[in-house]
């Protein structure tokens, strides 16, 4: 019996163990309901700014308001994966330089903007270029390094993105020391001999609405 009322209890509050994969090996990281497993964080300086309203849920989406810089972080950290996450703009536009957001993988350290990461940029019409966060080491092909920002590497392809408003697909492969990026089943972006192959996984609110689903993973050998 006693056992019976703390399981209701547990249910009651949202609380539960960790997410495990089903049958095809996937392990859904947004359970579609609530942010279990997931940590908000905003820019410090932004004292009056509340969390609860820059990142909120509707019919199992995750709707960020992107005004205020900051991101949704994941509780445990993660190893040799491959990432699946769908993404689509909204209309709220906050800063000149347009939409941006990013996927960061790796992600180290105190939280702060931003921490030591991988970035899978999101910026509208570069989705698919990689940063490095932090002075993070990652060898990519340096024809495609950003004469005037080394720490940015544009993506192998253009166009490989959908509409405004339409539903895009990250495919993101973290194996060993490699970092793979896929949008919409094109290969775009790939590193090798990450100084780090292990961390958490952040979703940036960085200046206009995005919104978010299916976020899923499945873990991989190492090589």
């Amino acid at each position: 019996m006693k056992r019976l009322l703390f399981a209701l209890m547990v249910a009651a509050l949202g609380l539960g163990a960790a997410p495990r994969a089903g049958d095809d090996g996937w392990i859904k990281l947004f359970n579609g309901k609530d942010f279990t497993g997931w940590k908000k964080f905003l820019d410090p300086k932004k004292k009056d700014a509340d969390p609860d309203k820059i990142w909120t849920i509707k019919e199992g989406v995750i709707y960020c308001e992107g005004s205020v810089n900051g991101y949704l972080i994941t509780e445990k950290e993660y190893r040799n994966y491959v990432l699946k996450l769908q993404w689509r703009w909204g209309d709220r536009v906050h800063v000149k330089y347009g939409r941006n957001s990013g996927v960061f993988v790796h992600v180290a350290g105190p939280d702060k903007i931003w921490p030591k990461s991988v970035e899978a940029q999101l910026m509208a019409d570069h989705a698919g270029d990689f940063w490095l966060v932090g002075d993070f080491k990652l060898t990519v092909d340096p024809k495609r390094q950003d004469p005037k920002v080394a720490r940015h590497y544009y993506r192998m392809k253009d166009k490989v993105e959908n509409k405004l408003g339409e539903w895009n697909q990250y495919e993101i492969t973290c194996q060993g020391d490699s970092v793979k990026l896929v949008i919409n089943g094109q290969l775009v972006n790939r590193g090798e001999n990450a100084e780090l192959t292990k961390g958490k996984i952040l979703l940036q609110s960085e200046g206009a609405e995005i919104h978010f689903k299916d976020v899923i993973l499945k873990r991989l050998a190492k090589s």
